[in-house]
């Protein structure tokens, strides 16, 4: 039985054709290529190679599931400015150590502590909780371009650029985190009282941080779709 590889996520399918749309990050079929199992080779009977050969013999490194080479630059070597070669180096290696999943753990850890701080100060009328709820939010108001940034290099350069469904959804889910957190931000920043008990937004308050919450927690979700071990 073949097995085909999807070039975007690197999802395995096994079976004569390729699927018309991958079932993880929803690639057409033109995004899959074919896994060739090659037989090992066998040296020919009564000859072994020399200890010295065998040390000159280049050591395969392991791989990852994924490929995170540099980004290749299209533009000639000649005709690039300084800053085009700073910066796809710089890009390079944010994808190669891997700073969108590092840095995209801060707001998603930060954002469930806001909120938490927030409902605490609404249930027991604590004015210190709130105020941490809104610094906390501030963190990841500041932090979210450096996500989508990140993002946007990975996308680009690790999953080849292939806009997908899944891909399309999670940029949306980004972008509806910083917005919706930068106008709450500011809200707060207008209405300091907005939270607190005699105030008539203070539901509405609450309900677009659940929104930011729940957006937040899809976009995870649909990040680790995107994650291929093997043997999955």
């Amino acid at each position: 039985m073949k097995k085909w590889k999807c070039l975007v996520c690197g999802y395995v399918h096994t079976g004569d054709e390729p699927p018309d749309k991958c079932p993880v990050c929803g690639a057409d079929r033109s995004k899959f290529v074919e896994l060739v199992e090659e037989a090992p080779q066998q040296d020919e009977p009564g000859i072994e190679a020399s200890s010295e050969e065998t040390a000159q013999q280049p050591v395969s490194e392991p791989t990852d599931a994924i490929d995170f080479d540099l980004p290749e630059n299209d533009v000639p070597e000649a005709a690039q400015t300084a800053f085009q070669k700073y910066y796809a180096t710089a890009t390079g290696l944010l994808v190669k150590y891997h700073a969108h999943p590092i840095i995209v753990h801060i707001p998603n850890g930060v954002l469930p502590v806001a909120i938490l701080f927030l409902v605490l100060s609404m249930l027991f009328q604590a004015t210190g909780l709130e105020a941490a709820s809104f610094y906390n939010m501030i963190v990841v108001v500041l932090v979210m371009p450096k996500v989508l940034f990140t993002g946007y290099n990975d996308w680009k350069h690790r999953l080849g650029g292939n806009l997908t469904n899944l891909i399309l959804t999670k940029m949306i889910c980004g972008a509806t985190v910083f917005l919706l957190g930068l106008f709450l931000v500011v809200w707060r920043w207008v209405d300091p009282m907005v939270a607190l008990a005699y105030s008539q937004s203070r539901m509405t308050y609450l309900f677009l941080h659940l929104v930011i919450l729940g957006t937040a927690a899809l976009a995870g979700y649909l990040g680790g779709k995107l994650i291929r071990f093997p043997g999955d």
